[in-house]
């Protein structure tokens, strides 16, 4: 067999010949070439020798060769020579998977690392929504996402974020209008509108709502938590498409019986696979996807991606078939991604070798004809600068007095968290007061939380309680906080607080522990106070670390950070907290404590 590591197919991205959602058009000496090759008159570029292909028509697993033209496959199944050849013997090929809905913010790391993080697990393509960033820099950030996608190996489709802010209960850092995303409209990397927050506006037919979604019309993604009946009707006749906040089985198959295609998550905090899992049938195949949303790199490095998604479901007794379709071809036909998630002549050469079919053991992945190694990742041009995203703490420091929480009623409305679960409970509890003060209570497992405005435009501080963290002693504090991404605190001491939060507003910020008045670790993510500029590996690194640190507290939660990063969104039910105050996501009003 001969080597392929120094043969090139194509360049790494074709960026001026590239169409939407497409592969590249060949101009007719190379339609000949193309042709030629899968005929066999002639050497094919590279061939994959020997192989088993699982064929996501038929089901079938068929032995023979892969054919590879520049960056499309040209032949499946028959015998081929080629000018570079790699033994696939006792391998399984399948099409690249395709993630349908992620924050790459959430990882933690630039798009540039994202692709070196996610595409070993066999991830080829990707649509995200960058509207974590654009929270913090408006429309900077998509222009961001978008240059890095134009150097990136991997297909990585940039969503227009829609809902910037998520509501008008919060301060962020920036706005996004209609007027301001008319010039996404055609633009090639993007394949619509991202992910329609406010409901209650869509509903109530809010002209500052629905003139973004004309333009996108058919092409919007959803967001739209237990949302039934009429509601989701008129939600659906606005144009959405799809969801990835089912959490229950009912709340699925309603949506899907409107013909809303339901994308399976399975992110850090919120993981819904298991509750989902009867939907995955060869029936419903052709309407579900898989995405990860919020997943990081802790938990992609120990507990894998899209490719364990696959494992656990064909471990879980669902058809191997309709498992892979929702990995690879569902997506791709949903989004209109033509030339991808079938192994099959003129498709994109994504492939995936298999050394374990059914537990998704990944050996080696192939994008656009080209094995994904660190030599790839090498081939790209340099990425877009992110210094404009930096410095972002704009808030002064702060004292334990800042965090003080007076309240004359005798019951005090609490935030219920559920573990690897985004709905939070509305719970009314008796606090423990202390000089007129409600206090924290570990032995009730009750801390104080409290979210404070960072971009310099009021100096807002929302404060509440929670139930659910388990904390002991200390704190914990983030510059993570969807969507608005101000900073968050939860603690069972004021001035532990105080001290997480003053850490992070030195460190541009990150995520912070303290205890017993010092600051135990921190973990900086100086981009926009929510991404690290520094190698996925080392973050993980520095997340295990931490991780250990916040077990100090007492804290038992497997991704506390993330888990407090949620707490400030008020588009999920049922309680939440802002800069502004505790948030009643059912009435989508401000609430007194």
């Amino acid at each position: 067999m001969q080597c392929c590591a120094d043969v090139l197919i194509y360049p790494v991205k074709l960026a001026m010949d590239y169409e939407r959602d497409s592969i590249v058009t060949p101009d007719l000496n190379s339609l000949k070439t193309i042709i030629a090759q899968a005929h066999g008159r002639n050497r094919a570029d590279a061939v994959i020798k020997n192989v088993t292909i699982f064929n996501l028509i038929s089901g079938d697993m068929q032995s023979g060769d892969i054919a590879v033209c520049g960056d499309r496959i040209v032949g499946v199944g028959e015998r081929y020579d080629g000018e570079c050849e790699i033994d696939g013997s006792g391998l399984t090929a399948v099409p690249g998977f395709i993630d349908a809905h992620v924050h790459v913010e959430s990882t933690m790391v630039t798009p540039f690392e994202f692709e070196r993080c996610v595409m070993p697990h066999g991830v080829t393509a990707a649509v995200c929504d960058p509207h974590e960033l654009a929270n913090t820099s408006g429309t900077a950030a998509i222009d961001f996402f978008l240059e890095s996608a134009r150097r990136m190996c991997m297909d990585l489709f940039v969503q227009i974020s829609s809902c910037v802010p998520a509501t008008d209960l919060e301060t962020s850092g920036a706005s996004i209008s209609a007027e301001d995303i008319k010039k996404y409209i055609d633009e090639p990397y993007s394949l619509g509108l991202a992910e329609l927050m406010n409901v209650p506006g869509v509903v109530g037919c809010s002209d500052a709502v629905l003139e973004k979604l004309v333009p996108f019309y058919g092409r919007i993604d959803g967001h739209a938590p237990l949302l039934s009946g009429m509601e989701l009707n008129a939600y659906l006749a606005a144009g959405v498409r799809n969801c990835h906040e089912c959490s229950c089985l009912d709340e699925a198959y309603e949506k899907l019986s409107k013909g809303m295609h339901i994308f399976i998550r399975e992110g850090s905090v919120a993981r819904d696979l298991d509750h989902l899992m009867p939907l995955i049938n060869l029936k419903n195949a052709q309407f579900l996807c898989f995405c990860s949303d919020d997943r990081n790199p802790l938990d992609i490095s120990e507990a894998g991606h899209l490719d364990k998604m696959i494992a656990r479901a064909i471990a879980g007794g669902a058809d191997p078939l309709a498992v892979y379709r929702i990995a690879c071809l569902s997506p791709a036909v949903h989004f209109g991604m033509k030339g991808r998630g079938l192994l099959a002549p003129g498709y994109k050469a994504d492939i995936v070798l298999l050394s374990d079919f059914n537990r998704c053991e990944v050996a080696k992945v192939f994008k656009n004809g080209r094995e994904v190694t660190a030599e790839l990742f090498k081939l790209r041009s340099d990425p877009p600068s992110f210094a404009q995203f930096t410095n972002s703490m704009r808030r002064d420091l702060v004292t334990a007095a800042d965090f003080s929480y007076r309240s004359a009623g005798e019951i005090t409305p609490v935030i219920g968290i559920q573990e690897f679960s985004l709905i939070t409970e509305h719970l009314e509890l008796a606090l423990p007061c202390v000089d007129g003060m409600k206090v924290a209570c570990s032995d009730m497992d009750i801390a104080k939380v409290a979210v404070l405005e960072r971009y310099g435009k009021n100096g807002n501080i929302g404060r509440a309680f929670v139930k659910g963290f388990g904390l002991k002693q200390g704190a914990i504090a983030s510059s993570v906080g969807h969507d608005s991404h101000n900073l968050c605190v939860v603690g069972v001491s004021d001035e532990d607080m105080a001290v997480a939060v003053n850490a992070l507003i030195a460190s541009g910020g990150g995520f912070a522990v303290a205890c017993n008045g010092g600051l135990t670790d921190i973990v900086p993510l100086p981009v926009g106070g929510i991404m690290s500029d520094i190698k996925f590996e080392d973050l993980t690194l520095a997340l295990r670390r931490i991780h250990d640190s916040v077990k100090l507290t007492g804290c038992k939660l497997e991704s506390p950070f993330l888990q407090l990063a949620f707490l400030p969104l008020p588009v999920i039910p049922f309680l939440r907290i802002t800069d502004r105050g505790i948030v009643d996501v059912a009435e989508f009003r401000i609430i007194n404590g």
